[in-house]
C-alpha cells in the first residue's frame, strides 16, 4: 500500500478512534444497544477511516494543486469580469461535490435536497468572487465581516424561523474536506501574486467570506420559498441476524452513493479538464498524479458516506434518543462537552487548515495552538447546543451575542489571526460535525417532543462560532507576549546581560550559548 495513504489512514484512525470509544462506553453504560447495532456502527467506522484516509489523499493530491494552479492564472487576467466569472464557477462546482453538504442535505427534510444543494452552491460562488475582489482591492477583512453579519442578521428577522438554524449550519458545512484545500490553495496564489507585506495576511479569509454566502442564500430561500410541512420520524435500523447481514446491509447501498458521488465530482474533473487545455499549467507527471487524486477521491467518498448514512448517523440518533429519554438526560451536556473535544480533530479540514496555517505563518502558530484552541472552543459550543436542546433557547440567545465578540475581537488581535480564526470557524464544522453531532442533537429533540428545526438544527453553526472567539483570543495572548520585552533590571542572579547598544559582535568562529541570557534590544 501507498505510504502516504497509510499515513492518511492512521491519521483517519487516531481522529475517530475517540468518537468510537465514547459511543462504546455508552452503549454499555447509559445506552445499551443491541449486537447487531453495534456492529452496524463499528463497520461504519471503519469505512469511514478509510474513506476518510482515501479522501484526504485524493485532495492534496488534487484539490491543493488545481486551486493554486486557478490561483496563479486567474491574476494574469486583465477581465476583473472574466475572473470573477471564473472564480464564481469554481466556487459553485466545488461546493455540490462537497460530501458534508450531501450528508446535511438528506436530513433538511423541509428542502428538497437538490434545491438545498444548489442554493449553497450558488452562495459560495458568489462569495468566491467577493473574496477575489477583497484581495484584488485590498479591502480590510475585518470591515467587510463586520457588515455582511450585521446585513445577514438584519435579513434574518424577516425569515420564516424554520430556516434560521437550516441556514447558519448551511453555512457551517459548506466549507469542508473538499472545498477547503481547494479555497486556501486560491487564496495562496491569488495574495502571492500581489507579493507586498500584506499579501500573506490576505491569504486568510477566502473560507469565511466562503461560509456566510451559504447562510444569506438559504435566508433569501427562505423568504421566497415555501415547503410544505416535514415530518422528522425517529430513526429506523434495520434488524440484523448475522455478519453476513450487516455487510449486505453496506453493500446494497454503495451503488446509490458511487452514482451521487460521481455525479458530484464530474464537473470539478471537467473543470481540471478544461483548464488544462486552455492554460497548459501542468506537466505530464503531475496531470497523472492529479488523475490518481481524483480516483483516491471517488473511492474515499463513496467508502466515507456509505459509513456514514448506514452505520454511523443512525447510531448518532439512537445515541440521543437513549440519553435524552432516560433518567439522565441532562447528562447530555458533559456528553456533548467529551464529543464535542474530540470531534473537532476528526475532521478533515481541520488538518488541512491547520497544516497550511502553521506553513503559511513560518510556525508563528503552530498545529497543537490551532488544535488546542479548537478543541476547548468546540467542546464548549457543544455543550450550548445540548442546553439548546434540553431547554428550547432561541438560537439567537446565543449566537447573536457570540458573532459581536467575535467582531469586537477582530478590532484588537494581529490581522493574521483574524483570518485564521474566521476561517477554523468553517472547517471545525464538517462532515462529522453534521454525521454525528447533528443525528445526536435530532435524537435527543425527537424524543424529549421538542422541535427538530428550531432546536436541533443550529449545532453546526455554534461548532462554526466557537474557533472564532477561541482563536482570537490566542492571537491575543501570544500578541501580548510578544510584546514582552526583557529589560537587565530584570535579570537573575547568574544571567547574562548583552547589551547591543553600539556593540559590535564578531561572529566568526563564536559559539555563543544563550541558555539564561537576557538580551536587551531597546534602542539596538
Amino acid at each position: 500500500m501507498n505510504e502516504k495513504l497509510k499515513e492518511k489512514i492512521r491519521e483517519s484512525l487516531s481522529s475517530v478512534l475517540p468518537i468510537t470509544m465514547i459511543v462504546l462506553v455508552l452503549s454499555i453504560t447509559l445506552v445499551p444497544m443491541e449486537i447487531s447495532t453495534l456492529v452496524l456502527f463499528l463497520t461504519g467506522a471503519v469505512l469511514l477511516i478509510v474513506g476518510m484516509g482515501f479522501f484526504q489523499l485524493g485532495a492534496e493530491m488534487a484539490m491543493t494543486p488545481l486551486g493554486q494552479g486557478v490561483g496563479g492564472r486567474l491574476v494574469k487576467f486583465k477581465s476583473v469580469l472574466m475572473m470573477a466569472l471564473i472564480c464564481f464557477l469554481m466556487g459553485a462546482i466545488i461546493t455540490i461535490s462537497e460530501p458534508d453538504l450531501q450528508v446535511l442535505a438528506n436530513q433538511v427534510a423541509a428542502i428538497p435536497n437538490m434545491v438545498l444543494i444548489w442554493t449553497v452552491a450558488a452562495g459560495v460562488g458568489v462569495f468566491t468572487v467577493v473574496a477575489l475582489l477583497r484581495i484584488l482591492f485590498r479591502i480590510s477583512l475585518p470591515l467587510l465581516l463586520a457588515g455582511l453579519y450585521i446585513f445577514m442578521f438584519i435579513l434574518s428577522f424577516f425569515t420564516p424561523s424554520e430556516f434560521i438554524a437550516v441556514a447558519f449550519d448551511a453555512g457551517g458545512v459548506t466549507t469542508g474536506p473538499m472545498t477547503v484545500p481547494f479555497i486556501m490553495a486560491l487564496g495562496v496564489g491569488l495574495s502571492a501574486a500581489r507579493s507586498d507585506k500584506d499579501s500573506g495576511n490576505d491569504s486568510f479569509g477566502l473560507i469565511a467570506l466562503c461560509s456566510i454566502g451559504p447562510i444569506l442564500m438559504v435566508l433569501f430561500l427562505g423568504i421566497f420559498y415555501h415547503p410544505t410541512e416535514a415530518v422528522y420520524t425517529a430513526v429506523q435500523i434495520p434488524s440484523l441476524v448475522t455478519t453476513q447481514d450487516v455487510v449486505r446491509e453496506f453493500i446494497k447501498s454503495v451503488p446509490d452513493y458511487a452514482k451521487e458521488v460521481l455525479r458530484s465530482i464530474l464537473p470539478v474533473v471537467g473543470v481540471f479538464l478544461i483548464f488544462q487545455l486552455i492554460a497548459r499549467s501542468y506537466r505530464k507527471r503531475q496531470v497523472q498524479r492529479m488523475a490518481v487524486g481524483f480516483g483516491y477521491t471517488v473511492i474515499g467518498l463513496i467508502l466515507f458516506l456509505t459509513g456514514v448514512n448506514i452505520g454511523f448517523a443512525p447510531v448518532g440518533s439512537l445515541l440521543g434518543e437513549g440519553l435524552a429519554g432516560g433518567v439522565f438526560k441532562w447528562a447530555l451536556v458533559p456528553v456533548g462537552i467529551v464529543i464535542g473535544y474530540y470531534i473537532v480533530k476528526a475532521e478533515p479540514a481541520v488538518r488541512v487548515l491547520n497544516e497550511q496555517v502553521e506553513e503559511i505563518t513560518g510556525g508563528m502558530v503552530s498545529y497543537k495552538m490551532m488544535n488546542a484552541s479548537m478543541s476547548i472552543g468546540v467542546a464548549c459550543a457543544v455543550a450550548l447546543s445540548m442546553t439548546r436542546v434540553l431547554t428550547g433557547i432561541s438560537i439567537y440567545w446565543i449566537i447573536i451575542p457570540g458573532y459581536v465578540l467575535a467582531i469586537v475581537l477582530s478590532r484588537l488581535v494581529p490581522p493574521v489571526f483574524v483570518g485564521i480564526a474566521f476561517d477554523s470557524g468553517g472547517v471545525a464544522s464538517g462532515p462529522m460535525t453534521s454525521t454525528f453531532l447533528l443525528p445526536l442533537a435530532m435524537g435527543a429533540c425527537t424524543a424529549l417532543g421538542g422541535n427538530v428545526v428550531t432546536d436541533a438544527f443550529g449545532v453546526v453553526a455554534l461548532v462554526a462560532l466557537a474557533p472564532l472567539i477561541a482563536i482570537q483570543v490566542m492571537g491575543m495572548v501570544y500578541a501580548r507576549r510578544s510584546r514582552t520585552v526583557y529589560r537587565p533590571e530584570q535579570a537573575l542572579p547568574g544571567d547574562v546581560v548583552i547589551d547591543l547598544e553600539d556593540t559590535i559582535v564578531d561572529l566568526d568562529d563564536t559559539i555563543i550559548d544563550l541558555e539564561d541570557t537576557v538580551v536587551d534590544l531597546e534602542e539596538a
